[in-house]
């Protein structure tokens, strides 16, 4: 994203980092992620603006050689550079070779720990960060390649998956769950009113302890009468209260119950089957024990 930029690569090293001296690394099978075939990309996203990115990048590469800028503004926050689609090709591809391994019984569930993030990218439109929403092609890739009925997304970043809504909202074969700041960006918030979402907005400086007591109010309930196939997780971890991209207060005691909860759903209806993938979590001490957090869980370990 450019010298400076929160959403950088030191986010992934601190994951790692963490995963090497905590010995939770040891425990994990890991693959390298490939690139997402276009027609999967397009499961979630338009075909004229999968094309324009691809554009975008290759007139981008061009104009560096004529000794251009290094980046392409896509808005304020979200800036483009020659690597952007390679990387973000293989982020959704991740998700998708994930949703392979789980279903094939190869691994009993899967983080991605990815970048770009997704949550933010809508159908035809790049923001927060996010170029290919990598979730939301991972599920309708679960739904239309794997044959599933029913796949959930649970979404835990502090700011709102708008991109996932765009995507999902009203297609009734996912339910979408999520607890997010309000207000806050993106602005607006959550849009639509469609059955299949379960929006829950809370306040600046909402603690752990109420986020649990609503997801066992809204959450829980909405997904044991759906009885999702398998769950995917857009895994944010900027609700902590030592992140300074929100003003949230969960703790890594907070991401393990909500990884624990989100498991026990899986386990009474999907097999088991859950796909995690990075999206927020920007201070990167709090970012690297919340994920070993989140994997101590989904490796019971």
């Amino acid at each position: 994203m450019g010298a400076g930029h929160p959403e950088c690569p030191e986010r992934l090293d601190a994951i790692e980092n963490r995963l090497l001296v905590s010995g939770v690394g040891d425990a994990l099978h890991r693959r390298e992620a490939p690139e997402a075939p276009i027609a999967d990309i397009e499961l979630a996203h338009g075909r004229m603006y999968v094309a324009s990115l691809r554009g975008l990048t290759d007139g981008l590469r061009e104009e560096i050689d004529a000794g251009g800028p290094s980046h392409a503004q896509i808005d304020p926050d979200t800036s483009l550079n020659v690597h952007t689609w390679d990387a973000a090709l293989r982020a959704a591809g991740a998700a998708i070779a994930a949703t392979d391994a789980v279903m094939a019984g190869e691994m009993d569930n899967a983080f991605c720990s990815v970048r770009p993030p997704g949550h933010h990218a809508c159908k035809d439109t790049a923001m927060g960060f996010c170029f290919f929403n990598n979730v939301a092609i991972a599920a309708r890739y679960a739904l239309e390649r794997h044959g599933l009925k029913r796949v959930a997304i649970v979404d835990f970043d502090v700011h709102h998956g708008n991109g996932t809504e765009d995507i999902v909202a009203g297609d009734q074969r996912i339910l979408m769950v999520s607890f997010f700041q309000h207000p806050f960006y993106p602005q607006g918030g959550a849009r639509s009113n469609a059955s299949n979402l379960v929006n829950v907005p809370v306040p600046a400086y909402t603690k752990g302890e109420q986020v649990r007591d609503l997801i066992e109010a809204h959450w829980l309930p909405r997904l044991d009468v759906y009885k999702p196939e398998m769950i995917f997780i857009s895994a944010g971890f900027d609700a902590h209260r030592a992140d300074d991209m929100g003003q949230m207060g969960l703790v890594e005691a907070d991401y393990a119950w909500i990884t624990q909860r989100i498991m026990e759903v899986a386990q009474r209806h999907a097999k088991g089957r859950v796909v995690s993938c990075l999206e927020g979590g920007y201070n990167l001490d709090a970012l690297a024990f919340s994920v070993e957090s989140h994997i101590r869980v989904l490796a019971d370990f």
